[in-house]
């Protein structure tokens, strides 16, 4: 995978605010890649991004929930009482979320 996809993806991960979550459906609706693109990405190198904004449709990231879990608490995310995350009150709004990382995307490929 190029340094540009990469870049794009950790970029629009670093627009979620505070107290919200993007899917990584939603993520990818934004950067023009797959859901399974945004999880690799993460995975391999969203370490310095808050990647746990960003979770699969259930409100769950399989394989780190206890780390995730931690850190939506400090988010002060809702979370529904088996642990994921209650997505209907944290979902960030898509529209506005895309607009942004347009802005920044842009400033991106203009260096």
């Amino acid at each position: 995978m190029d340094d540009v996809r990469v870049e794009r993806v950790l970029r629009a991960v670093e627009c979620i605010p505070d107290g919200s979550v993007a899917t990584y459906g939603d993520i990818g609706n934004v950067t023009g890649e797959s859901a399974r693109v945004i999880g690799r990405v993460l995975a391999l190198w969203g370490s310095t991004v808050p990647w746990w904004r960003v979770c699969n449709s259930k409100g769950e990231i399989p394989g780190h929930s206890a780390e995730a879990l931690e850190l939506w608490l400090a988010d002060k995310l809702p979370i529904k009482a088996h642990g994921s995350l209650e997505l209907v009150e944290c979902r960030v709004n898509v529209a506005a979320l895309k607009d942004q990382v347009a802005t920044v995307l842009d400033a991106l490929e203009s260096n």
